[in-house]
């Protein structure tokens, strides 16, 4: 496939904008950045790191869950739209279903498929998680055990577990998770701020969808969004518009520093409005949202680009809305090669107009075709 090895515009380099030139080596990495500090001239388009999500449920019609081949499929949806590398996430089910959709997701996880995203590892929401707060999630939540974890991971990459620290055992196992090196985020949860200080203490490191799915804040009970906000480094959350509201994600902002955004995308990701799957229960999407038949929001439509503009919408940045789509979500993985652009980093690349339309996605050096392409 042809593709362009010299990419031209104003850069976000480690360093801040540069005007210049970006070449890609034939190894799939960033070769150089020729550059200097960028002008007061109009801007033409950005380069930006490849958008890198850490909650993706499906997409293109597919979902996680159905495992076989459809983690390949979610990526090349996804890739379409932005997002260079991600962690397939599951829901909730029986330990049959985790093990059957983990071994599929193994295979994923070792190989790039051409024409979509990197596939990082998994992220396991649920089982592990309040049955009293399952939001979205079928009712099969359990107590997590250290053995079953376990082979859950001998089965495939489990790269972040969400699970609610208040169930009996939880903070013995997010010490040892910890201590393994898997990422733990706290969420659909019942538990007091007390229980997130608590795990944050013996080393869970984020929280999922901040704000959804877990105790709120009060100012006599300030619940697990107040842990979030006063002692979280890291949180993930969807700027959808609809699952937090703008003065809700500002004041996150204004909390937490590296605050990372997700998508939460569904299978109903990149695609007409009407019936689809989310694991085992039947979801709408309509008027730009996924719900159950309840109304209860279940999961998202949202893909990384529209992520990066609703920031944009609200007041962010440029960089710093880039930042929480890329930077924040490869640091918090421990990933020095991704979300940055950067000579021998991967030339993993977003390319947007002066109104943050998608012009071109590059994944590894590969260029991917865009969805009206």
């Amino acid at each position: 496939m042809t593709q362009h090895r010299v990419l031209q515009g104003r850069i976000l380099t480690e360093a801040g904008w540069m005007d210049g030139e970006l070449k890609l080596a034939a190894d799939g990495r960033i070769e150089a950045i020729d550059a200097r500090l960028a002008s007061g001239r109009a801007v033409e388009r950005y380069l930006l790191p490849g958008f890198i999500d850490l909650h993706v449920h499906g997409g293109g019609g597919v979902d996680i869950m159905e495992g076989g081949s459809a983690a390949e499929k979610v990526a090349r949806l996804h890739a379409r739209f932005g997002t260079t590398s991600l962690l397939a996430t599951t829901m909730t089910a029986p330990p049959d279903e985790i093990e059957q959709v983990l071994r599929a997701l193994g295979s994923s996880c070792r190989e790039r498929r051409p024409g979509g995203a990197r596939i990082l590892g998994v992220h396991l929401e649920g089982p592990y998680i309040n049955p009293g707060k399952l939001g979205a999630q079928p009712d099969d939540a359990c107590r997590a055990v250290m053995a079953q974890v376990d082979a859950y991971r001998a089965l495939a990459p489990v790269s972040l577990i969400t699970l609610a620290p208040e169930i009996a055992g939880h903070m013995d196992i997010i010490r040892q998770l910890a201590q393994q090196g898997v990422k733990v985020q706290l969420g659909h949860t019942l538990g007091s701020y007390e229980d997130g200080v608590q795990a944050l203490e013996q080393g869970a490191s984020g929280f999922t969808h901040l704000f959804n799915a877990m105790s709120g804040l009060h100012h006599r009970e300030p619940g697990m969004v107040g842990a979030a906000l006063a002692h979280a480094e890291y949180a993930e959350l969807i700027p959808d518009l609809l699952h937090v509201h703008p003065g809700a994600i500002r004041a996150a902002l204004r909390s937490i520093p590296r605050l990372y955004c997700v998508t939460d995308s569904t299978a109903a990701a990149g695609m007409p409005d009407g019936e689809y799957k989310l694991g085992s229960h039947s979801v709408t999407k309509c008027m730009g949202g996924v719900r159950l038949a309840d109304g209860t929001l279940a999961g998202s439509t949202l893909t990384t680009d529209q992520a990066l503009r609703n920031l944009v919408s609200i007041g962010l940045p440029l960089a710093d809305a880039s930042n929480r789509m890329s930077l924040y979500p490869a640091d918090y993985l421990g990933l020095a090669d991704r979300g940055r652009l950067a000579a021998g980093a991967w030339a993993d690349i977003v390319v947007m107009d002066a109104d943050l339309n998608l012009q071109q996605v590059y994944v590894e050096g590969e260029q991917i075709g865009l969805v009206d392409a």
